[in-house]
């Protein structure tokens, strides 16, 4: 009895799956875009096929992704995926039969974050394909891709369309004693192989198991349990299945690609494995894998790599292809939610704090002109005691000062003009190097910025050295930059890595540096230096006044520590979700929300500022120059905190360079967030100054 009621629950649940599914369907066919139902989450733990390619699975996909074609907050929804990830790119026609190549990517680990090329590993040499160049003239290397280690290469399988391949052997390659102990290091720390046709990663993917990941598996390692060694073992897939599906385009007379997957299989090979068109398909089978290891007296590894290609014609069409690669992605309603959330809290909190300071500041002024206009006999209180010292120039490192402030508008204006291009399709997040291109290039040509505003700041300041202050706006920054990034990539290149820059993209990084950001920074400096200097609406006194005892949360750095809390906050949760694209390699394209928490950040900042300026002029200290500028600078402390956290409780990297290649790049983004945030700072509580001092009859 218990048999047959577990039975008919099974069956109960299955047709009951069958029924949303077919109900799916039809209403994506009727009705697209219109079905409201939910089908729960537990249903598809349960065994639901979502990553098929069956047309139940597509439209569970469609509806499963229908709230995240919205680019933004106030972005309209598009109608596909291709829409979202490749705005105004059309899909490529094959013709039946025409020779077609496979891309390599790199070989990368979500447990080590040093990439290598496919070539690097003992594998077949490339096809001598004299019209691949020809053919992909138009795809050439951008410098973000570069930086990247991203090189286009074909891939040693070659293929004809919709003309299946069985199984056919490659070569043989000769593993030595040293490759084959990196090759089970790689196994060990679980690279996987990438490879793209038609701008599609190549995809593993199971019906049965509802899941789908980019990429295959260098090889496996199986414990003693499975093999019956005394040590762990480990194996090499050197035998892939690729299927590669398509949809008829009989008007255009051809067809477009709509997946790519493959399936790996370890195998020892034979003489009659592979040895003809009847051949049949290897499988994976304990007694026919491949052992990663040589010879027990040294010899070398003896691997014969082979392939096969199956052409599966598909219903679904060309623009839903990327779905099943954005089915796990974070972007989902939890992340929407949070990020409305988010703003809504930062957008409350600024209009609250905005009233209570205009009410205060509006009394304040009324109060202090009321007493100027009486007889004298009424003493000065608040923060108009100050108005003589409140624009005194700081007396510790005022270049310093001026150089970070300029650097800071510099970094802000080039990442907001490269997030409203993404936002208006200008740039595309999903294809290589375009937005490292973009940050790159765009914050070269913001260098003008930097020297117009650091000039200004320096010249207010009264300093005569504007010499040395224009040339360490132009090469302070950037040199560090570029001395840790040099540094970095001297242990990258000792490593064999892919991200290791060649000595051709470090000319032209220098070439950027000196030849355009720096020219561009002298005559935004050169501007500056000509305009008139800020004039401010009170006079300074010869003597500066006494500053009195200030408790201990009000002193740096509990006070500077204090302020960066609420700037971190408000983009802490799109911060999970960008390190998560970093360096768990997951895909990141809801540029509208970045443009929106890049400006929740700045009104933040500003906020901040205002808010602390004011309470330390009102406790009669006139010091804001730097406190101003460190107050949101602190939220640099706490990204680099963050990272840490990131890199102990969802990072698991293996090594140390690994570790060493995370804490560098997250210390330079860090450093960038936090001149930037102080750079808002200083400048909003500049002009909050000039503006409540400026409202006061002062003698």
């Amino acid at each position: 009895y218990q048999y047959n009621h577990t039975t008919m629950k099974m069956l109960a649940r299955r047709s009951f799956e069958t029924l949303m599914a077919s109900v799916l369907v039809l209403c994506a066919l009727l009705v697209p875009g219109s079905c409201a139902e939910t089908y729960s989450g537990k249903e598809r733990k349960n065994g639901l096929d979502e990553v098929g390619h069956t047309p139940e699975a597509a439209a569970l996909r469609r509806h499963n992704l229908r709230k995240k074609k919205r680019k933004g907050l106030l972005g309209k929804k598009e109608k596909s995926w291709a829409d979202v990830l490749f705005p105004g790119v059309a899909p490529d026609l094959y013709k039946a039969h025409e020779e077609v190549f496979m891309m390599t990517d790199l070989v990368q680990s979500k447990k080590t974050h040093v990439p290598f090329e496919y070539y690097d590993l003992p594998v077949c040499d490339a096809p001598a394909l004299a019209d691949f160049r020809r053919r992909h003239r138009t795809q050439r290397k951008n410098l973000g891709a570069r930086l990247q280690g991203v090189e286009l290469k074909p891939a040693p399988f070659v293929l004809k369309v919709k003309q299946d391949q069985p199984c056919k052997k490659l070569c043989t390659v000769d593993i030595g004693p040293r490759k084959v102990r990196w090759m089970r290091k790689l196994v060990e720390r679980q690279y996987r192989v990438h490879v793209t046709f038609d701008a599609l990663p190549v995809l593993m993917r199971s019906s049965q198991l509802n899941y789908a990941v980019r990429g295959y598996p260098v090889g496996f390692k199986a414990p003693p349990s499975y093999t019956g060694l005394k040590h762990d073992e480990y194996f090499i897939y050197n035998h892939l299945k690729f299927t590669i599906t398509y949809q008829e385009e009989p008007a255009r007379g051809g067809i477009y690609i709509t997946g790519f997957d493959v399936h790996p299989v370890t195998l020892k090979h034979t003489e009659s494995t592979c040895n003809g068109a009847s051949a049949d398909s290897p499988k994976n089978s304990p007694n026919t894998y491949l052992p990663l290891r040589v010879g027990t007296t040294g010899e070398e590894l003896k691997v014969t790599f082979s392939y096969e290609v199956e052409w599966v014609e598909s219903t679904l069409p060309w623009a839903d292809r990327w779905d099943v690669y954005l089915k796990d992605t974070p972007d989902d309603d939890i992340h929407f939610f949070a990020i409305v959330n988010s703003l809504m809290i930062v957008l409350f909190l600024t209009g609250a704090i905005a009233t209570i300071m205009i009410r205060t500041l509006r009394k304040d002024i009324s109060t202090y002109n009321e007493m100027a206009m009486m007889e004298d006999g009424h003493d000065e209180t608040g923060w108009k005691l100050v108005h003589g010292d409140v624009f005194r120039p700081p007396t510790f490192f005022p270049m310093a000062l001026s150089v970070l402030v300029g650097n800071g508008a510099q970094i802000g204006v080039a990442f907001f003009i490269s997030m409203l291009a993404a936002v208006l399709k200008l740039l595309n997040p999903i294809k290589k190097g375009h937005t490292l291109t973009a940050l790159v290039v765009l914050y070269v040509l913001s260098g003008s910025v930097a020297g117009y505003v650091s000039a200004r700041v320096y010249k207010f300041c009264d300093a005569k050295n504007w010499r040395v202050n224009t040339i360490m706006t132009a090469m302070a920054l950037p040199g560090v930059l570029v001395g840790i990034f040099t540094v970095l990539n001297i242990f990258l290149s000792f490593a064999g890595a892919a991200t290791a820059v060649g000595f051709l993209t470090l000319v032209a990084l220098f070439a950027l540096w000196v030849c355009v950001s720096a020219p561009l920074v002298f005559i935004g400096a050169f501007f500056g230096l000509k305009a008139p200097k800020v004039e401010v609406p009170t006079k300074m006194n010869q003597i500066s006044r006494y500053i009195p005892e200030m408790p201990w949360y009000a002193k740096p750095p509990v006070s500077c520590l204090l302020g960066g809390i609420l700037p971190f906050g408000s983009v802490c949760i799109e911060l999970f979700f960008i390190m998560s694209a970093l360096w768990l390699h997951q895909i990141y394209y809801v540029m509208g929300f970045l443009l929106a928490v890049l400006l929740i950040l700045a009104a933040t900042c500003a906020q901040v500022s205002i808010v602390m300026t004011y309470l330390q002029l009102c406790s009669e200290d006139h010091r804001w120059w730097w406190k101003s500028f460190c107050n949101c600078a602190s939220a640099g402390v706490y990204l680099i905190l963050y990272s840490l956290w990131f890199l102990a409780s969802r990072l698991e990297l293996v090594g140390v360079l690994p570790v060493v290649v995370y804490l560098t790049y997250m210390s330079m983004i860090s450093l960038l967030f936090s001149i930037f945030c102080g750079s808002v700072g200083f400048l909003c509580a500049f002009a909050f100054n000039k503006t409540i001092y400026g409202a006061l009859k002062v003698d």
